[in-house]
């Protein structure tokens, strides 16, 4: 399905917005409510909450770099991503509604932790699962958005081109 100019613009600027507006409510509440550092088990040992100012990036690589060199990593390379993918979603005109949703989640995302960084200096990070073999590092909902769009991409590449069962293509 490929939705018109206006349909598209609608659902990836709802989409970014409803991203970004999630992520920064849930950090708003966890950096008033959760002291830094300390755990607060919601499943057992399965679901945690503990606050956390992450400088660096996944897991906090990379937060003992230079600060310089940090900016360059965290900041700029971020953002200059963020720019290509919107200027990429402009000049294609005829992107799936699967892509555009996976492209509002990844820059919704990535503008989530990107605010973080210019506000704070840092990423709040807060959750934490621990199901035995899936175990996760500390992260925030703006890691799920950009997880999640990335997986839809992965998803969205491995069909594409797939005859569909009346033999046409996507």
């Amino acid at each position: 399905m490929k939705p018109n100019k206006t349909f598209r613009m609608i659902i990836f600027v709802i989409l970014i917005l409803a991203n970004i507006g999630c992520d920064q409510i849930s950090k708003s509440i966890a950096r008033k409510k959760l002291e830094p550092g300390k755990t607060i088990e919601i499943i057992d040992h399965n679901f945690i909450l503990k606050r956390v100012e992450n400088t660096g990036a996944f897991l906090g690589l990379g937060s003992g770099l230079n600060s310089k060199i940090r900016d360059v990593l965290f900041l700029w390379f971020p953002a200059i991503i963020i720019i290509l993918l919107l200027i990429w979603f402009f000049k294609k005109n005829d992107l799936s509604i699967i892509l555009i949703i996976a492209l509002s989640f990844i820059i919704g995302g990535g503008i989530g932790n990107l605010y973080d960084r210019i506000l704070f200096g840092s990423v709040t990070d807060f959750l934490h699962i621990d199901l035995g073999i899936v175990r996760t590092g500390i992260f925030n909902l703006a890691d799920v958005s950009v997880t999640v769009g990335v997986l839809i991409l992965l998803i969205e590449s491995f069909f594409a081109g797939k005859p569909e069962p009346d033999g046409e293509k996507q």
